[in-house]
C-alpha cells in the first residue's frame, strides 16, 4: 500500500482523506453516485425508486450537497410540470473507480 502523508493539509485546512469524506461520506451519497453511474441520467423520481429507503427530504438534501460539491450535475428544464435530470460530473465520474473497488471488496468479504 502506498504511504500517505497524514500531515498534508490542503488549502481548505483539511487533510485529503477528510476532504474526500466530507464530499462523499454518509449513508446516502455513495449510493446516489452508484445509481447514477449505471444510468447516466436519472430524474428525481427514478432515483427515489432505486433507493426506496431514502426519504424525499434526505434525497433532496444529499443531491443538493453533491451538486454544490461539483459531483452531481442538475439540469432543470423550463416546463410544467418541472423536469429535472441528474448526472455525474467528470469530477463525480473520477470517484467511480474508488466505489468500484469498494464493491469488489464487499463481494470478496461478504459473509
Amino acid at each position: 500500500m502506498p504511504e500517505l502523508d497524514n500531515n498534508f493539509i490542503s488549502c481548505n485546512n483539511q487533510r485529503p482523506f477528510d476532504f474526500t469524506l466530507s464530499l462523499i461520506g454518509g449513508k446516502w451519497k455513495m449510493k446516489i453516485m452508484y445509481e447514477l453511474s449505471f444510468d447516466t441520467i436519472l430524474r428525481y423520481g427514478e432515483l427515489k425508486q432505486k433507493i426506496p429507503a431514502i426519504t424525499h427530504k434526505m434525497l433532496s438534501s444529499q443531491l443538493k450537497e453533491l451538486e454544490n460539491s461539483g459531483i452531481v450535475n442538475r439540469k432543470e428544464y423550463p416546463q410544467i410540470p418541472p423536469k429535472v435530470e441528474y448526472s455525474l460530473t467528470p469530477k463525480g465520474k473520477s470517484l467511480m473507480p474508488i466505489l468500484e473497488e469498494m464493491c469488489k471488496w464487499g463481494v470478496k468479504n461478504q459473509i
